[in-house]
């Protein structure tokens, strides 16, 4: 399957929206990542894998992990009550992939290279992501019962150190996850980034971005 025929947010994003459905609290967050890869036949495993094992991979440090992952659920961060490392976890997630991809092809897995996106990509997320840099901080770091620190700062490694794909789209779930307003122009670019990164357009507009039509 190809990703513009996925249409639910995919990956490690969409992993994350997973988590936030009325019925996680019936599962264990690696059954949950069972279901996730499990979705479409096995159609979710390799996106999930690439963006897991690309986070693992990467320089960011174990805590930017945690903030990232518990701002795109919508969940305080609280440094010294995790259940579980946040590498410790991508690793969880990578071994669930991989043993759902075998499934299908029962050879070793290798983990999948980052796909390699034109520059000017990465330099349009990152506009996206510091022009709305105050309402973000407000809406995380300033929430009364779900604050996430340094949010910002966190997704602008993603977008430069990892993949500007998986931070725009964890850039998109952290908007949704905190009820961020949007004007009709920036909903307008988001679109367009996504048909660039090869999005099915419901990727971006899964009816929870905060759409505010008539401002500027």
């Amino acid at each position: 399957m190809e990703r513009k025929d996925i249409w639910i947010d995919f990956g490690f994003s969409g992993l994350t929206k997973w988590f936030g459905s009325p019925w996680a609290g019936e599962h264990t967050p690696l059954e949950i990542v069972v279901l996730a890869a499990d979705w479409g036949e096995g159609a979710y495993a390799p996106t999930l894998l690439e963006d897991a094992a690309g986070l693992l991979d990467s320089p960011l440090p174990t805590r930017v992990i945690d903030i990232l992952w518990c701002a795109a659920v919508g969940m305080e961060f609280v440094p010294d009550a995790r259940w579980v490392d946040g590498r410790d976890w991508l690793r969880r997630i990578v071994d669930v992939c991989e043993e759902r991809i075998r499934r299908d092809e029962p050879r070793s897995v290798a983990h999948p290279q980052v796909s390699e996106w034109d520059p000017e990509l990465k330099d349009a997320v990152l506009a996206e992501v510091r022009a709305l840099a105050p309402e973000l901080d407000r809406a995380t770091a300033g929430h009364p019962y779900y604050g996430v620190p340094e949010v910002v700062p966190s997704l602008e490694r993603v977008v430069t150190e990892v993949d500007p794909d998986l931070g725009f789209r964890l850039f998109l779930r952290v908007l949704k996850a905190y009820l961020v307003p949007i004007s009709e122009s920036q909903h307008r670019r988001y679109r367009e980034l996504g048909a660039r990164f090869g999005y099915n357009e419901s990727v971006v507009d899964d009816g929870t971005l905060q759409f505010m039509p008539r401002a500027n």
